[in-house]
Formats: structure tokens, C-alpha cells, sequence
């Protein structure tokens, strides 16, 4: 790892920006996109879009900085972020930028000291709800997606479809719900604390009598419900509006006891292989076109003057839950286990 450090420090003097980068400091953009051609790529080890949306955004950055690829490792958020950890103690890095689902994640590598420090300008323009669960210097809110019902249109009428989130205990539903995995999926995670802190674990244990399609991904729901393999079940906003687009038979629900939001942040492990792709990919994260593409598939605008979807309501007009990232950091580990107990699986 020390021969990756000095790699990435000697890169970074090269491109005359080590002494412009102490402790949480901005660099020159200028000599940042130099520095970004010369490296010429980054590996983005993501879990808070689907694959075809990462590489979409991928491809949107290369659009705006040509020369510079983008290679997606897409998979769930627990698995990414043990992928990370195996090379950071294997001594081989090759995450330039990692962007978590499971918000306590960040934290963790920064008490370890393995995110490299990085102000990006744009990040100033970032919605204060976000900035409050970003580390200023180290890592910052990429994504955050209200978590909600949805369920099958051709299947289940507008007017029997699950209104709140305890509706998906109704026997009706027996065999009908999909759902991913806490063990896998950050955010997935994320919503079973949080309902948990509404409901006690009860809801668990009475939703384990529907018996449940348990996936891994989040996204798994969305694909079952659009194959009418399951009728109902919960979704990132973020991945139940690209499926509605699409044209499929997606219905959406904000549930009368609350949308579910998950804050996802990403950084920069400090031994990046491109520290200054890295840099300005991260700065790019923050800038207003890619705010406007995921706002424009149903997650939540990051930054001050970007609107969200206009068949979205507004996150503020509804009724919604967030978790702390200290009560996710503590919880989630309990709730897998309380999961695996339940669910068997």
C-alpha cells in the first residue's frame, strides 16, 4: 500500500498539485483534467444505480471530458464495499472512486485513514439536508433516493395496491412480495432499520409469513414485479422511474407512513491507481449535469436550483424517514443478523 501511496503522490507532483492539496484542500481544476487525460481512466466501484445507469453516467462524464474512461464495477453496496476492504489489505488497489449505499461506509474508511482528502468546488452548491451527512474533505452525498412501494399495473388495480408499508402484511400478499437482502444491499439496509425503529422487528416476523422473494440487490423488486414474477414490494425512486419510462408496468406509491430516504456518499480510497481522474470525477459528481440526470430518473436532486422529476413530489411535501449515519453504523449489523434469523436466508 505505501508503494500505492507514493505512486499516487508522485503523480500528483508531476501535475504541480501536491502542494496545492493539504488536508481537505481544493486543487486547480485546470491542472486536475490535465493531470486526468495524462491517467487517462478511473475505476468506479458503485452500488447506488443499477448497471445500465451507471454506465450511462459513465459514458456522460467521458462525453464531457473525452479521453478519459470510465470503468463501472457494479454490485451490491456490502459487496463492494468487501471488495474494497480485500484490496486495501492485499495491498492492490484499483478503486479510484467508491460510492457506497450503506452511508456508514465512508466513515469507517476515513477512522481507518483510507480516503484520500479532496474539497471539490462544486460541492458548495449541494442541498444542505446532503452536505449534513457529507465529511467536508473526505466524502460527500452522490446520490439519495427515497425508498417507496411499487407494485405490478397489469396485475394489481390502482385502488388495491399497498398504501403504507404495513399493507404488505396482508395475506393477500402471500408469495407476492419481493424484497432484497440487508446482507447485500446498503440501502436495503438502511430501510429495514427503519422500519424497524416504526414498527419493532414484529413487522418482520409477520411479513416473513408472507414468505418474501428475497433478492440481494435492491433492484431486484423492480425486475420481479416488471415480470409479474411478484406484485408488490418496495423500490428506490431511483429505480422504479427509469422502469415506468421504459413503458413498464410499474405503479408507484409514496407510502402514507413514510418514503424511506437513503443518503448515499462516495470518495476516494487514498491509494487510488488515478488520483487525478479520481479528483475530477469526483468533482463532476457534485456538478449540476450529473445532479440532473439522476434527478431526471427519480433520485433526489443534489444541489440548489436542480428540479426533481415533475411526476415527483417534491421530498419535502411528503411524509418522509431519515436514519443517521451513526444509527446505521450501529443498527445495520444488527438487523442482518435479526434478518438471517427471520427470513432464513
Amino acid at each position: 500500500m505505501m508503494f500505492a501511496r507514493r505512486k499516487a503522490l508522485a503523480g500528483l507532483s508531476s501535475l504541480g498539485l501536491i502542494t496545492a492539496m493539504p488536508r481537505g484542500a481544493r486543487a486547480d481544476l485546470a491542472a486536475l483534467e490535465k493531470g486526468a487525460r495524462q491517467e487517462g481512466s478511473i475505476t468506479w466501484y458503485v452500488a447506488q444505480i443499477d448497471a445500465e445507469r451507471a454506465e450511462e453516467i459513465g459514458r456522460a462524464f467521458t462525453a464531457d471530458y473525452p479521453g478519459i474512461s470510465v470503468s463501472v464495477i457494479r454490485t451490491t453496496g456490502q459487496v463492494a464495499f468487501q471488495r474494497l476492504m480485500m484490496d486495501i489489505k492485499n495491498h492492490t488497489p484499483q478503486c479510484d472512486v467508491f460510492s457506497a449505499t450503506d452511508a456508514s461506509h465512508l466513515p469507517i474508511l476515513q477512522d481507518r485513514k483510507e480516503l484520500a482528502a479532496f474539497s471539490p468546488e462544486n460541492a458548495a452548491a449541494m442541498m444542505p439536508q446532503f452536505a449534513r451527512v457529507s465529511d467536508p474533505g473526505h466524502y460527500y452525498v452522490t446520490n439519495a433516493a427515497r425508498y417507496l412501494l411499487i407494485y405490478n399495473t397489469r396485475k394489481v388495480p390502482a385502488d388495491q395496491a399497498p398504501k403504507a408499508w404495513t399493507d404488505l402484511l396482508d395475506p393477500k400478499w402471500k408469495g407476492q412480495v419481493a424484497l432484497g437482502h440487508p446482507a447485500f444491499s446498503g440501502c436495503t439496509g438502511t430501510l429495514a432499520l427503519a422500519l424497524k425503529r416504526l414498527y419493532g422487528w414484529e413487522f418482520f416476523e409477520k411479513l416473513a409469513k408472507n414468505n418474501p422473494r428475497i433478492g440481494r440487490s435492491a433492484a431486484d423488486p423492480v425486475t420481479l414485479i416488471t415480470a409479474g414474477e411478484c406484485l408488490v414490494g418496495p423500490a428506490s425512486a431511483g429505480g422504479a422511474y427509469p422502469a415506468l419510462d421504459k413503458g413498464n408496468p410499474i405503479g408507484i406509491v409514496n407510502p402514507s407512513d413514510g418514503v424511506v430516504v437513503c443518503q448515499a456518499p462516495s470518495g476516494i480510497p487514498i491509494n487510488a491507481p488515478h488520483p487525478a481522474a479520481a479528483r475530477l470525477f469526483m468533482e463532476w459528481l457534485m456538478g449540476a449535469h450529473y445532479s440532473q440526470l439522476i434527478a431526471r430518473d427519480g433520485s433526489e436532486p443534489l444541489r440548489e436550483g436542480v428540479a426533481p422529476r415533475k411526476d415527483q413530489l417534491p421530498l419535502s411535501s411528503i411524509k418522509n424517514i431519515t436514519v443517521s449515519v451513526d444509527d446505521i453504523r450501529k443498527g445495520v449489523p444488527e438487523v442482518i443478523e435479526q434478518w438471517r434469523d427471520t427470513f432464513g436466508s
